[in-house]
This record gives structure tokens, C-alpha cells and sequence, in this order.
């Protein structure tokens, strides 16, 4: 029999009689981390790595049921032993490795291998079946370093700077805007972020993941009275945006 097989809800563990990630609320899932299309409001039982705790309960609920494990950390229910491992996508995000009758298979959720900062890197974990996300899995899919994005951004950054234009950046608001605040050379000047980063920009500080200073916009235009004109910094008037290229 398989440890892991597809069911209408998502996917489900017979032997463990759980669900990773599912799609509708069930009673018992297994959450590889806080991503929308992974976590969902409404199951009855939460079980995620400790480090997704903050993502979680500031996305689906200060009050969800929610039981986590530190990475590595085992836990037996029904006979299957399971365990979190790092995955390297976002902050708590996690492998999940179920070990049952001699067999052991791992569900990636997202991952990526290449470390970043944010989050614990992406950790190999040896297994008889490997279920994989695949978001980014075409051939055609061919990624810069990461070094040298963030020294594409600076420049454009420091270039919109020298000719007074505020720059634009537009990403996910979890995972994705961590990263590139995370990578930014913060010295070019004040960082102004949305209200759906700001509350999670909070999570990660208070996990210890370098966040340079930012400030909420909303406050910004609540002091000022007014929508930024020309003759006011930042500029809105004038701006120029790059779509951040950073899987």
C-alpha cells in the first residue's frame, strides 16, 4: 500500500490517517508551510515545523489548533514516525519525511537549494519515494544567482535615486519580499513597504532573520495628510517599478 496517495481533499496518509497540505478542511493536516495554496483555515488539527508557528497563527489565526516540532524532532501517530526538514523556500518551511513498515517517503512542499537567509537551508533527506513540487520544474526555467540580481536591483535603484525617482518593487508580500529586504543594499535610502509585508516583515525579525529598517506606508501618509507629490520624498509622481525576478 502507499504511504502517501491523492484523495479530494489533497494529500492523505492512510496509515497515519492525516493529510500534507490539504485543499479542504479535514481533521488532521500536516502543513509544509504558510503559503496560501499550503495552508488553509478551517482543519481541526495543525501540525507545522516550530519556525512556521509566526506565519501560521499571524495568516490563518492567532487561535488555530495548531502542534509543531522543531526540525528533526520525531513524532509517532498511528505507527507512522514522522519529521520536518529544512526546504529552503520560505521561513518554516519544511519536508515532510513519514517513515511506516520499513518504507520512508518524503513530501517536499516548495523547496529551493539554494540558501538565501531567510530561512534554514534546504536539507537532502534520503528516502524510498520523493514527492516534489514542480512550480519552476520546465527546462525552460533558468535562474541568475541571486548575488547578481540584487546587484541588478542596486544599481537600478541607485540610478532612479541619482535622477530623483522612487523605485517600485512588486513581490509577494510572504516569502518573496523578505528576501529581497533581505538582500537590498538598505544604506541607498528609506524602504517604505505595504500593509499585507509589514506584519510578516515583524514575524521574521522576531525569528532572528535580518530585516533592514522599514517603515509602513500607511503611516507615512497619515502623517503627511496627503498623497506625495512631486515636490515631497519619496516621489510617487515620478516612479519607476521592476517586477522582482527572484524565485
Amino acid at each position: 500500500m502507499d504511504l502517501v496517495i491523492a484523495r479530494p481533499e489533497g494529500l492523505y496518509c492512510p496509515a497515519g490517517d492525516f493529510y500534507i497540505d490539504p485543499w479542504r478542511p479535514v481533521e488532521r493536516s500536516v502543513i509544509t508551510h504558510a503559503h496560501g495554496d499550503h495552508a488553509h483555515t478551517g482543519n481541526q488539527h495543525y501540525l507545522s515545523s516550530s519556525a512556521s508557528e509566526g506565519i501560521l497563527r499571524a495568516r490563518l489565526g492567532q487561535d488555530i489548533n495548531l502542534q509543531t516540532l522543531a526540525y528533526g524532532q520525531r513524532l509517532t501517530h498511528h505507527g507512522v514516525t514522522l519529521s520536518f526538514h529544512p526546504a529552503g523556500h520560505v521561513l518554516g518551511s519544511a519536508q515532510v519525511r513519514l517513515e511506516y513498515g520499513g518504507e520512508v517517503w518524503v513530501a517536499s512542499g516548495d523547496y529551493k537549494i539554494e540558501p538565501d537567509g531567510t530561512c534554514a537551508p534546504f536539507e537532502p533527506v534520503r528516502c524510498h519515494t520523493f514527492i516534489t513540487e514542480s512550480t519552476f520544474g520546465l527546462p525552460i526555467y533558468r535562474w541568475q544567482p541571486q548575488a547578481q540580481v540584487f546587484d541588478e536591483i542596486n544599481q537600478w535603484w541607485q540610478a532612479n535615486a541619482a535622477v530623483d525617482k522612487t523605485s517600485v518593487l512588486f513581490c509577494y508580500s510572504f516569502g518573496k519580499a523578505q528576501r529581497i529586504l533581505h538582500g537590498i543594499d538598505a544604506s541607498l535610502g528609506p524602504i517604505l513597504t505595504h500593509g499585507a509585508v509589514e506584519p510578516l516583515n515583524r514575524v521574521y525579525r522576531e525569528s532572528g532573520v535580518y530585516i533592514p529598517p522599514t517603515i509602513y506606508a500607511g503611516d507615512v501618509k497619515k502623517r503627511s495628510g496627503h498623497a506625495q507629490g512631486p515636490g515631497d520624498r519619496p516621489a510617487f509622481s515620478r516612479w519607476q517599478h521592476l517586477d522582482a525576478s527572484v524565485r
